[in-house]
């Protein structure tokens, strides 16, 4: 029941009781704008969150599927043992297709190090072959065996190595973008608390003289929570929206830019920002509450 009833306070509120709280000043000024930054910032947080994530998805199931052969041998034996490879390939359970790069693909690689004009033709460069596995995969122990057997300059890398840090670095991104949001939270409340405290030491007068009539400290509390919340409560939606659009103003993503410009929302992770604002007014409304009930009790 304490929820409805906390919503019935904000949304009906007391007349007599919220002209304790000055409408204007610095207060208000820093809780509107502590409450926009924080939901800005926070927006952004949740976006490097979610990006990561889905990027280190991304990531992982393409080198989880994705393998190498590479063939290191003299150039007259470099066909022979291209064909072996192939074949060993080709009857490896795992294994979904197979096929040997061709000079053009191979000078592609080797372009942002050695420029567009490399002769690979006349470099001793090993042949690669583009290994897919199947959704099972394939033993690789067991066909590093058989590719040393019939092919020795045959080397697999199954991208493991490439793999696991990446994972490791997308979970640590991840948990350090939802990190900041806590800590953008704790930071809002330290930032309002401060304000209400402030308030209410302004208003020392008008609630002693409010006591002298007879009002609890509760009906002065609940005229500071109401009006701290509500301003949190419009602060943060402003700065939710404005974080969102700056999101809708980034580059949209091309191919291989991901890292750099995947970064937003996608499909059914926009509606996750439109919980900013109410949990932003319930850290106000805890903040406000605890300050107030802490501040009146000093002034007894």
């Amino acid at each position: 029941m304490r929820g409805p009833r906390v919503i019935g306070d904000l949304v009906s509120g007391d007349g007599s009781a919220d002209r304790v709280v000055p409408p204007s000043g610095q207060t208000a000024h820093l809780t509107l704008f502590a409450a926009a930054v924080m939901a800005f910032l926070a927006v952004f947080a949740l976006a490097l969150s979610l990006s990561t994530g889905r990027l280190a998805d991304r990531w992982g199931e393409d080198l989880a599927r994705a393998s190498t052969v590479r063939i290191s041998a003299p150039g007259e034996q470099m066909q022979a043992q291209t064909a072996a490879a192939l074949r060993v390939l080709e009857t490896t359970e795992g294994v979904a297709s197979a096929r040997a790069l061709d000079a053009t693909e191979q000078r592609a690689l080797l372009a942002p190090w050695f420029g567009p004009e490399v002769p690979v033709e006349d470099l001793p460069v090993p042949q690669l072959i583009e290994v897919i596995e199947t959704d099972a995969g394939f033993d690789a122990a067991g066909l590093r065996l058989r590719l040393s057997a019939e092919a020795p300059g045959a080397v697999l890398d199954d991208h493991t190595r490439w793999r696991r840090p990446l994972v490791r670095a997308a979970e640590r991104l991840r948990a350090l973008g939802y990190l900041s949001i806590l800590l953008i939270g704790g930071a809002m409340a330290a930032i309002i608390t401060l304000a209400a405290s402030a308030a209410l030491s302004a208003n020392a007068q008008v609630i002693g003289v409010l006591r002298l009539v007879g009002a609890e400290d509760r009906y002065v509390a609940r005229a500071f929570v109401r009006r701290f919340t509500l301003r949190t409560l419009a602060g943060a939606a402003a700065g939710t929206l404005a974080g969102c659009l700056a999101l809708l103003l980034l580059p949209s993503s091309g191919e291989g830019l991901d890292m750099l410009t995947g970064l937003g929302f996608r499909g059914a992770e926009w509606l996750l920002p439109l919980l900013l604002p109410p949990v932003a007014g319930l850290v106000a409304y805890a903040a406000t509450r605890r300050a107030a009930l802490r501040v009146l009790g000093e002034l007894t």
